[in-house]
């Protein structure tokens, strides 16, 4: 299962789905999601997780933006893209204990 979340609506995750900002993308034990966003980050989103894309926002022309997702559970591989290096905290992922603030680069994050 892997299903995102817009307010008190719940849809099935498809290829091609536009994302919203405060989206909150879930699997279950089963479900992946892998996402691309227009300023070439990519994320991929394991199994048994909650994550909220709380701001994504990028301006092509300039090339700069803000991305802030926030890891409630499970797992989350990031590749980024353009929006990390366009500024100093223009990127960044908060779990429950933690804010991590990327420059770019691939990592992953797991939060129990």
């Amino acid at each position: 299962m892997a299903q995102i979340v817009r307010g008190k609506q719940t849809i099935a995750a498809a290829p091609g789905f536009k994302l919203e900002a405060t989206d909150q993308l879930v699997t279950g034990k089963d479900g992946r999601m892998g996402i691309a966003f227009t300023d070439d980050t990519r994320i991929a989103v394991g199994p048994n997780s909650k994550i909220v894309l709380a701001t994504y926002k990028y301006d092509r022309t300039q090339q700069t933006g803000e991305f802030v997702a926030r890891v409630n559970k499970g797992s989350l591989g990031v590749v980024s893209g353009k929006i990390a290096k366009s500024a100093k905290d223009a990127m960044q992922v908060h779990t429950p204990t933690t804010i991590l603030g990327v420059r770019g680069t691939r990592f992953v994050v797991d939060v129990k």
